[in-house]
């Protein structure tokens, strides 16, 4: 193996529960995720399209192999740490395109969590049906 084929670029992405462990390396543009497909892992085209949206928002879709561990959470919040986490990795490696990426909004930590459930409601804030009778 050549010199090339070792070096690689870090990102982790999270959303929600989800975190993603996301390595760059110089290549044709291969993505693995769980050591799967994208189309496999994900199951439906709209996520493996939000996943990947950073390497078509910048055009690099075709210079990087993508090797992803990803864990937790559902397949959204997975998708969605993939794709935070190649936003890290792509500016990490190339700073210039951090404009492109903040413009998309790539690059924020999406913060919204599953809001706790409360004591004598249903869930989070769905109360019982109020009778008066």
């Amino acid at each position: 193996m050549s010199e090339t084929e070792w070096r690689y670029t870090y990102g982790t992405g999270r959303r929600k529960t989800a975190v993603a462990r996301v390595r760059l390396y110089p290549g044709q543009g291969t993505v693995s995720i769980n050591d799967r497909e994208p189309r496999a892992h994900f199951g439906r085209p709209d996520l493996e399209q939000a996943a990947l949206r950073p390497l078509t928002v910048t055009k690099t879709a075709q210079r990087f192999h993508v090797l992803v561990k990803v864990t937790g959470g559902g397949i959204s919040g997975q998708a969605g740490a993939v794709a935070h986490g190649v936003a890290r990795a792509l500016c990490a490696l190339e700073p210039e395109l951090r404009g492109t990426l903040k413009q998309a909004g790539l690059m924020r930590r999406d913060p919204r969590e599953k809001e706790r459930k409360k004591p004598g409601l249903k869930r989070a804030r769905k109360a019982p049906q109020y009778t008066k009778r």
